[in-house]
């Protein structure tokens, strides 16, 4: 759910993920966690289908980004819910949301990034600032409710 906006189309790339990881069994090679390496497979199958969708069409490079965001106070996230802040982030364009998760959830860099959405490095950096910007304004909207 963190990279599509659809229960059925993450339960569909949840199996595909899970016919993936037992197909290919043979390919752990015991270096670090199964844990990781099955969520490795899980998120490349989500990009995968992003990148046929053509939803990961990133936009400017960082560098002719000139706006910053503004800072949401830390202490405003700690009046929502889990499943609140999920909200908000499924809010986000595919995008946004791809690179967002890449980076702040699953810790990946925007070098890395960059090489898994065959992107350039400062894109990913863009739609990061884009998407934190952008949940900040979800946030502050579900808060005035």
């Amino acid at each position: 759910m963190r990279y599509v906006n659809d229960k059925e189309l993450a339960r569909d790339l949840m199996h595909d993920g899970f016919i993936k990881i037992y197909t290919n069994i043979s390919q752990y090679a015991g270096n670090g966690s199964f844990e990781g390496w099955m969520k490795r497979v899980f998120v490349t199958t989500a990009l995968e289908f992003l990148r046929k969708k053509d939803a990961l069409k990133l936009s400017i490079p960082v560098d002719e980004y000139n706006e910053l965001p503004n800072e949401t106070e830390v202490t405003a996230l700690s009046h929502l819910s889990a499943e609140e802040l999920m909200g908000c982030i499924t809010k986000l364009p595919p995008g946004y949301r791809t690179v967002f998760n890449l980076f702040a959830i699953e810790g990946f860099t925007h070098k890395e990034i960059a090489e898994m959405l065959q992107i350039s490095e400062s894109t990913s950096k863009t739609q990061f600032i884009r998407a934190r910007k952008q949940l900040q304004k979800n946030v502050q909207s579900l808060l005035k409710m």
